[in-house]
């Protein structure tokens, strides 16, 4: 076999919890290949501080968890994905602690659970305010360890392997599209190799840099929802872009620096310039409202007033706790000359969550056979309209785990088609003119963040589409003609991913959840 091309059990494109975790437990029956296109610890996971949510002491409920969720998905989420989540939330957790992950403990020696916007008890562990962080750590430590599987920094997954490139027409309507692997690009010395798998995770997280301002990291760009789109998978829900509500207001920094909803849950008030409390206006619930609704009231207000951020009222906070439970957050904001012992924080809201993505049953199997999504890049069911706060960490080690038992079931009966062929360069030039990308994607950033942000309309939308079809098509024909470098690719990916939100806003024909459009009546179940 040629050093261009590779074959292993199992491929994970992304190396965040979800992607980590199905690699850990794949390792156990098989060969694993990690492909990742930064440093393995550059992904969304990390930037993560809230926590985890699950059910570990009463008078917390499976029940309650359930109830929560639904309400905060605006009831589109599937309840049976929604239950089995949950009821498996326990177990999945206690395998971290496993793993070493240190959550936060009270003098007892029990957990310390911290209370976030749209729950209804205490229920989110966590590690100080960096708990991604900690639990990427322990998860890199035990792939480093494990013997099974092989990590590959910076390099870019440029499409899955199907029938089509063995040159049968594949189309949305195919029903027995299959995945043999994946072409994966390495920037350092130009090849791109053939990763021949029986199975492959897409484990890629989400799409926030899409938009001008996100707390997603700059590889976030949706690079596993727009390769299974473009193989005719099926993507479902995008139109669902979470803004959280609290990020740091300072523009020179990308991405935006996140304000965890545990703030709020710790007594924190979102106020405006003059110091008054304004999200009573919209929900009874006030600053702990879910995030969609603290989204809109903090747009709504700056439209109002003509600013360009509000305020978080972290002063209500006793000082012992900032400095016990927030010391990432307190030291950050010091270094910009607020102590948030005595001052309000500055915030906006930013692109934070994509809750639609690769649609997926309830074992995390997509429609395309032997690939599988786990994390944000996947849509299960769980999330409905809009994610309750810290179910997303959770949401990829339940899923990570079910796709591990399903592919190891079939794992058997899978070789490796070996008529594959190699990726064809012929034919494209050098792009020496780096302007055509870096112009587009503002252009892309802007398209979006003006037209298709936390409020919409069919105007705006139809502005966007016509926009983004000219970005498309000359992006698609710089591509075909161009070696290959990151910024392209990317570019490619983040057209195709804006295209996505933008269709699936306007197919959908009501305001519900993080979809919120001025031309139609927002939705009441009970009406």
């Amino acid at each position: 076999m040629s050093k261009m091309r590779k074959e292993v059990d199992f491929l994970v494109v992304g190396s965040g919890v979800a992607g980590l975790c199905f690699a850990l437990k794949a390792a156990n029956f098989g060969k694993v290949c990690v492909v990742t296109k930064s440093k393995i610890d550059e992904g969304s996971t990390r930037y993560a501080q809230g926590g985890i949510a699950s059910v570990v002491y009463q008078p917390d409920s499976y029940e309650k968890h359930i109830q929560d969720t639904m309400v905060a998905g605006d009831e589109l989420s599937d309840r049976h994905i929604v239950e089995l989540t949950i009821r498996e939330s326990t177990e999945r957790v206690m395998e971290l602690v496993e793993w070493g992950v240190d959550f936060d403990k009270n003098q007892d020696g029990s957990f310390a659970l911290a209370k976030e916007g749209g729950h209804s008890e205490f229920r989110v562990l966590h590690h100080k305010d960096i708990t991604g962080y900690e639990i990427e750590e322990k998860l890199i430590q035990a792939a480093k360890r494990n013997k099974n599987i092989e990590i590959l920094e910076n390099r870019i997954a440029l499409e899955i392997i199907t029938q089509h490139h063995l040159g049968i027409e594949v189309t949305r309507r195919s029903n027995d599209i299959t995945c043999y692997g994946a072409y994966v690009f390495n920037p350092a010395t130009n090849h791109i190799s053939t990763v021949l798998a029986k199975v492959t995770m897409m484990a890629t997280g989400g799409v926030g840099m899409v938009y001008e301002h996100t707390t997603n990291p700059k590889v976030a760009t949706g690079d596993g929802v727009a390769m299974v789109y473009r193989a005719k998978g099926a993507v479902r829900g995008m139109e669902f872009v979470q803004f959280h509500p609290t990020s740091l207001y300072n523009p020179k920094e990308s991405p935006s620096f996140l304000i965890t909803e545990a703030m709020r849950g710790a007594g924190a008030i979102l106020k405006d310039a003059a110091g008054n409390s304004f999200v009573e206006k919209y929900d009874e619930r006030g600053s702990l409202a879910p995030r969609d609704i603290v989204a809109r009231a903090i747009d709504s207000e700056m439209k109002r007033q003509g600013v360009d951020h509000v305020y978080l009222d972290t002063t209500l906070i006793p000082k012992e706790e900032i400095f016990a439970h927030f010391p990432n957050i307190y030291a950050k904001c010091l270094s910009i000359g607020i102590d948030i012992t005595k001052e309000m924080i500055p915030v906006v809201p930013v692109a934070h969550y994509s809750c639609g993505g690769i649609q997926t049953d309830e074992w995390g199997a997509t429609s395309i056979r032997n690939l599988y999504a786990s994390g944000e890049c996947a849509s299960t069911g769980l999330h409905g309209a809009n994610r309750l706060a810290s179910n997303s960490l959770l949401e990829a080690l339940v899923f990570s785990h079910r796709a591990c038992l399903k592919a190891l079931q079939t794992l058997p009966s899978l070789g490796f088609c070996q008529e594959v062929p190699d990726w064809n360069s012929d034919g494209t030039v050098l792009n020496e003119e780096m302007v055509l990308i870096t112009q587009s994607k503002k252009e892309l950033q802007t398209i979006m963040s003006s037209y298709v942000g936390i409020v919409r309309s069919n105007l705006r939308l139809q502005r966007a589409f016509d926009r983004l079809e000219i970005l498309y098509r000359e992006t698609e024909d710089l591509y075909k003609k161009s070696v290959l470098n990151p910024e392209i690719c990317e570019l490619r990916n983040m057209i195709n991913v804006g295209y996505l939100i933008i269709k699936h806003a306007m197919e959908r024909k009501e305001s519900r959840g993080l979809h919120y459009s001025l031309d139609y009546p927002p939705y009441h179940p009970n009406k």
